[in-house]
C-alpha cells in the first residue's frame, strides 16, 4: 500500500498526527499570512524530524501551504504543484525545546508582497494541532475556532478595549490567554471565538493605542 494512499473518508496518508495534522498546520499558516506564499523555510523539530519524511509530513507541510485539504489526494504530488505556481520552499532541522510536542515544526514564511511570518506549531494527535508562537510571541490556540490575537503594550485598559469590543459586536469568547514578557513591557491576548469578528471592529482595534498588531484566524 503506497505511504500516500486513502486512509478513510477524511484524510490522505498513514497518519493522523504526521500528515493530516502537519496538512492542517499549512493550512492555518497560511490563514495567518492572508496571502499566496511566495518562500517557506521548514524547519522541522524532533519525531516531524526524525520519522517525518518517511510518513509524508514534507509534502503534508507543502500541500497545506499551497491550500489543500486534508482528504485532496494531490499531496502526494505538493513539491511539483509548489513549484509549478511559484512557490519555493526549503526543509531543515531546529531544536525548539523540550517545552513543545515532539511533532513540531518552525515556518519562516514570505508572502507574494513581502510579507514575512514566523510559525511554531505542533500536530498534537487525531489530525489536532496547536499553534504556540507567531513572530516569536506566544500565541497558544487550536486553530479550531475564530481567534484574534492581540499584540498591544502591557498597560491598564487594553484587555478590557478589546473584550468591549467583542461584547458590543456579540461575539462569545470560548477561550482567553494573556501572556506578558514583563511588567510595563510587550504582551499578546489570544482569544478564540464561537462567532466571526466583523472586519470593521478588526480595525478599530488596531488604531487603539497601546496596540501594535492585530491578527486574526478563521478556521472556515
Amino acid at each position: 500500500m503506497n505511504v500516500f494512499d486513502v486512509v478513510g473518508p477524511v484524510m490522505v496518508g498513514p497518519s493522523s498526527s504526521h500528515t493530516a495534522g502537519a496538512v492542517r498546520i499549512g493550512l492555518a499558516a497560511r490563514k495567518l499570512m492572508g496571502e499566496e506564499i511566495k518562500d517557506a523555510e521548514i524547519l522541522l523539530h524532533g519525531s516531524f524530524l526524525a520519522t517525518g519524511h518517511g510518513h509524508g509530513t514534507d509534502l503534508a507541510l507543502v500541500a497545506g501551504l499551497m491550500g489543500l485539504a486534508v482528504d485532496d489526494e494531490r499531496i502526494r504530488k505538493s513539491f511539483l504543484l509548489a513549484k509549478r505556481q511559484g512557490m519555493s520552499f526549503r526543509f531543515g532541522a531546529i531544536d525548539l525545546g523540550d517545552d513543545v510536542h515532539p511533532n513540531s515544526v518552525k515556518l519562516v514564511l514570505e508572502s507574494v508582497s513581502g510579507k514575512r511570518l514566523e510559525v511554531v506549531a505542533s500536530s498534537v494527535g487525531g489530525g489536532r494541532i496547536w499553534i504556540s508562537r507567531i513572530n516569536g510571541m506566544k500565541a497558544g490556540f487550536s486553530g479550531e475556532y475564530h481567534t484574534l490575537i492581540v499584540h498591544n503594550q502591557d498597560r491598564p485598559g487594553c484587555v478590557a478595549n478589546v473584550t468591549s469590543m467583542l461584547h458590543e459586536k456579540g461575539v462569545n469568547s470560548a477561550t482567553m490567554q494573556v501572556y506578558r514578557s514583563g511588567r510595563g513591557g510587550h504582551a499578546v491576548m489570544v482569544i478564540e471565538c464561537d462567532d466571526e469578528v466583523p472586519r470593521e471592529s478588526l480595525e478599530r482595534l488596531e488604531q487603539l493605542d497601546g496596540v501594535e498588531s492585530v491578527t486574526y484566524y478563521s478556521p472556515a
